[in-house]
């Protein structure tokens, strides 16, 4: 199976500034990134920034960045300029892998692209795990899917869903029956080119998910039910010194 991973990185980060070359033990956060996702056995990873400081910083530690336009509305647009520029046929999988994501597991990596490769009838895949903590499923933060019997989203919302209707609303919903979203996606690089122009959706603008809007079109997003759960990202400086600790330890 042959797959390519691309990671979105700006500087633009509000809550923690410049987070794409954070330091985590010598090495920038994006270079981690890099350096766990070439793990998964993807043919290419390349690093689509908007600032030529990422770029120098990749090129230093040998990993490819391309510098893309700085004003791209979302990661997607910036993945949709990558893709372009690096000359992928349209039926090349390309997995987008967050930048502040430097405990990425590379199995969920290749796990996100073979699932894509699977469902022949789908554009997108990405990843889930199972919820079994009452208060994670009820936290608008995390995000909650459910999928069809052939393992294709149906939606994903920031409410608890499924409602369990006749259980005890206290209880933790059953292991299995609930997921939790990992935000990792893999694209058919056509699609991935396209998708900017879709006509953002109601639903994608109430819940602010943009996978919605690949449903409300008419497409469907292959799911993979990972027994893995991903390792934290980075959001703030919190989030950074927790991650710093868990590499020192590993």
């Amino acid at each position: 199976m042959s797959f390519h991973v691309i990671v979105p990185a700006r500087m633009g980060s509000s809550r923690l500034p410049d987070k794409p070359l954070a330091d985590l033990h010598g090495k920038p956060m994006v270079v981690r990134v890099a350096e766990r996702a070439a793990l998964s056995g993807a043919e290419q990873v390349v690093v689509a920034c908007d600032d030529p400081r990422i770029q120098a910083a990749c090129q230093a530690h040998g990993v490819h960045a391309l510098l893309t336009r700085v004003d791209h509305p979302s990661g997607s647009d910036r993945l949709a300029e990558a893709a372009t520029r690096l000359g992928l046929a349209d039926d090349a999988v390309v997995v987008n892998v967050q930048g502040d994501e430097p405990l990425i597991e590379p199995d969920m990596i290749s796990a996100c692209a073979a699932t894509l490769v699977a469902h022949p009838d789908c554009p997108m895949a990405t990843v889930a795990h199972a919820i079994d903590d009452a208060d994670e499923f009820r936290n608008p933060n995390v995000v909650k899917l459910v999928t069809d019997a052939a393992g294709r989203a149906l939606y994903f919302s920031r409410a608890p869903i499924p409602w369990w209707r006749d259980g005890p609303e206290a209880a933790a919903p059953a292991r299995g029956a609930v997921w939790r979203h990992v935000g990792l996606y893999a694209y058919r690089a056509g699609f991935l080119r396209g998708f900017p122009q879709l006509p953002p959706s109601p639903l994608e603008r109430i819940e602010s998910l943009e996978q919605l809007r690949v449903l409300w079109h008419g497409h469907r997003i292959a799911v993979h039910t990972s027994a893995l759960r991903p390792g934290p990202g980075v959001d703030t400086l919190e989030d950074l010194a927790r991650v710093r600790a868990l590499l020192a330890t590993g």
